[in-house]
């Protein structure tokens, strides 16, 4: 069992790096991946837990990206990208930059809504972490505004809620070109959650593979047996790599566990090889069992 998808409190998940991997062998998966949004930051913590526990580890990333395709949100997870490289820390300087615009406007926006929050309660549920919406959602409960993560953003911070603020996103191709000039393998995330037609994702993923795209996430939590048969047909025709995971993130998703999703992702162990092949097994990204 592996999982290629995960999220920790460097963004918006609510296991450490290290809790992650703890949590990971319980579940007896044997590779993991940390995908954090916009940040790579968690990754040497996850890493070092992985040797630690003797399991395979990949380092990553997930960036959100604009495509003129499709008509909903275009995620791409990065492999094995060097954290050090400097046009990747231009890049994600500046989503950083817009990430924290977007957290001003959201706490305005609950203000407006009567919720008496202020900054500094936010941040300290950050801790030494990125603020992200999952903190808010912290603030909320500490504030007893709310009794859960999953209501704080049922009521508040989730898309189409009365205090969510969308932010800056890469083009694709710059998202696609910053990930390769990193040193890294771009991949699609969760591509019915960018559309849900499959003539579209065809038209989309030949314009991405064009663009430098690499790979497609065939196994994901939320979908069904169709779905993930229409991914790996389309994988095959366009000579893409197969990956798969859970997009854990701990509390906001309660029923959601590493390794098995909603209870029946499988994510076949032969996705492992290839990934780690095209990354390269001398990446110091990556650790192997």
């Amino acid at each position: 069992m592996i999982d290629l998808h995960l999220h920790s409190t460097a963004s918006d998940g609510t296991d450490t790096p290290e809790e992650l991997v703890e949590r990971g062998v319980r579940q007896g998966v044997r590779a993991l991946a940390l995908t954090d949004h916009d940040t790579l930051s968690g990754v040497s913590a996850f890493l070092a837990a992985c040797r630690h526990q003797g399991v395979t580890g990949i380092g990553g990333i997930e960036i959100s990206a604009e495509c003129e395709e499709g008509s909903g949100s275009l995620h791409l997870l990065g492999y094995g990208i060097d954290p050090d490289h400097p046009g990747l820390q231009e890049r994600l300087a500046r989503i950083i930059e817009s990430r924290d615009w977007r957290n001003q406007q959201i706490l305005a926006k609950l203000q407006e809504l009567g919720l008496e929050l202020e900054w500094n309660e936010v941040a300290a549920c950050a801790g030494d972490d990125v603020v992200g919406r999952i903190h808010f959602a912290q603030a909320l409960i500490n504030r007893d505004y709310v009794f859960s993560t999953e209501e704080a953003f049922e009521q508040y911070l989730g898309k189409g809620g009365p205090a969510y603020v969308d932010r800056y996103r890469l083009s694709s191709a710059d998202a696609i070109r910053m990930i390769r000039e990193a040193g890294g393998v771009a991949v699609m995330a969760h591509p019915f959650s960018w559309t849900s037609d499959d003539a579209d994702l065809e038209a989309g993923l030949r314009l991405l593979k064009q663009q430098g795209l690499a790979g497609i996430e065939a196994y994901y939590s939320e979908y069904e047996p169709g779905q993930t048969l229409t991914l790996l047909r389309l994988a095959k025709k366009y000579d893409l790599l197969v990956t798969g995971g859970s997009d854990y993130h701990g509390l906001i998703k309660p029923d959601l566990e590493i390794g098995r999703g909603f209870g029946k992702l499988c994510v076949p162990d032969d996705c492992l090889m290839p990934l780690i092949h095209r990354i390269g097994e001398a990446n110091a990204q990556v650790v192997l069992k």
